[in-house]
């Protein structure tokens, strides 16, 4: 057997957990395809000999395949949920493979892609990953550009919402635009007091390597503590989406150089990220609010 034949043998050894995580992020048989394939076309074009982990390999670029792909997808949607989309594997493909078996059996109900597709797609993916193939937080992370803690929040939100399927994010993230949005006007007018209140008291900043570079302290704990590094601060901050959930963005001349990523439990911010590497901002989905 040659190099090549051994490398599709491998690949061939993971494509239907691939594929079921693709299924899973995308709510489509015909886009779960397209990203595995696109696994097997970066794998074909990397340096496999330097993997050392393939399957963790491979799993990280289908879910980066995919969440770009629910980022990409327009105001008109296609119907991802048509029955023609996902008949196909569940009646079809009958491998006799209990692991095949096991790994979509949850996974297929009408109801939960359902409630898959009224996520934000970072939450989507933190969840699926992690609580439905459990992939560690802090292999999530580097694929959202977000700290472990961060990407636990978006799977502990997902799950709240897979848990009451009849909710909506809608009211939640009215909350957290509340809040963000406050926090920023108590920012450009210098009130402690106010950045106090809306922080939970062991609320964390945290600050990647470029902003840490560019003067940032890499982390600041405590309520007392964030609320001095903001006070009188980020006036040319802007309320923002970030990945779906409110956020604030600073981008001279129409271009991200830091976005602030909240996380925000019970009317509480109990995390802020700063981010400002190329890399990870060109990752995420953002939309300016206000001008």
């Amino acid at each position: 057997m040659n190099q090549d034949e051994l490398l599709a043998e491998q690949f061939e050894a993971h494509r239907t957990r691939l594929r079921a995580v693709a299924y899973r992020m995308l709510s489509s048989v015909t886009e779960a395809d397209d990203a595995v394939q696109e696994a097997w076309l970066r794998l074909n074009r990397a340096n496999a000999n330097e993997v050392e982990n393939l399957g963790g390999w491979l799993t990280t670029v289908v879910a980066r395949v995919c969440l770009d792909m629910l980022r990409s997808r327009t105001a008109r949607r296609e119907d991802s949920l048509d029955v023609h989309d996902y008949d196909p594997i569940i009646a079809h493909e009958d491998t006799g493979d209990p692991e095949h078996e096991a790994l979509l059996a949850d996974s297929l109900g009408v109801a939960l892609l359902v409630v898959l597709d009224t996520l934000a797609p970072a939450e989507r993916l933190a969840f699926v990953l992690h609580d439905m193939f459990a992939v560690p937080f802090d292999e999530i992370a580097p694929i959202l550009g977000r700290t472990p803690t961060a990407a636990r929040q978006l799977a502990s939100r997902a799950r709240r919402r897979v848990q009451t399927p009849g909710t909506t994010p809608d009211a939640d993230r009215t909350v957290q635009r509340q809040v963000v949005d406050a926090f920023l006007a108590a920012s450009r007018d210098g009130d402690f007091e106010a950045l106090v209140r809306l922080l939970d008291p062991d609320a964390v900043q945290r600050a990647d390597r470029v902003a840490v570079e560019a003067g940032a302290s890499s982390e600041v704990r405590g309520a007392a503590a964030v609320a001095e590094t903001f006070s009188g601060r980020a006036r040319a901050a802007k309320l923002a989406l970030v990945d779906g959930f409110a956020g604030a963005v600073w981008a001279p001349g129409g271009q991200p150089r830091v976005v602030f990523v909240f996380t925000i439990e019970e009317g509480k911010i109990v995390e802020i990220e700063l981010l400002a590497d190329p890399e990870q901002l060109a990752r995420l989905d953002l939309a300016i609010l206000n001008d």
